[in-house]
């Protein structure tokens, strides 16, 4: 494999100033035409009654490092992108807050978006990441996602 292992994990949410910063130190990048931005935001979804405040991510980060890698590799062999950044965060998230950060860029848009969300379907489905929904009584659960 060419590229090293990234660590993807940021602890707690992703702020909206990073994300700023991030798609402003593409401006110089001007052989880009595209870029694609996936944020997953935690819900205050209403479960069985209980308001979610929060979710607590947890992860077998060296598996999870190792498949995300993997998936990036496979990803710039199937799509023409200039640059993926990729951020997931560990840790608690309260409700409104951001928790996955995808950001792809290509010459075109088709690719940037296509790979875009192929990167976050796989994250979902592939990724040793678990949450655990956090409820506004203090009690909690396992996230089933969907």
């Amino acid at each position: 494999m060419g590229k090293s292992i990234k660590n993807i994990f940021t602890q707690g949410a992703i702020s909206p100033a990073f994300i700023a910063e991030s798609i402003a130190k593409h401006s110089a990048k001007t052989g880009i035409g595209a870029h694609s931005i996936f944020l997953g935001q935690v819900r205050a979804d209403d479960v069985d009654g209980k308001t979610v405040a929060a979710i607590e991510y947890t992860s077998y980060q060296e598996m999870a490092l190792e498949k995300m890698h993997k998936i990036r590799e496979e990803i710039f062999n199937k799509y023409e992108l200039t640059c993926m950044h990729i951020h997931h965060s560990l840790g608690s998230v309260l409700a409104g807050e951001i928790c996955l950060f995808v950001f792809t860029s290509s010459k075109h848009r088709k690719a940037a978006t296509e790979a875009c969300n192929e990167v976050v379907e796989r994250i979902k489905a592939e990724l040793p990441v678990w949450g655990k929904e956090l409820f506004e009584d203090a009690t909690h659960q396992w996230k089933v996602n969907n």
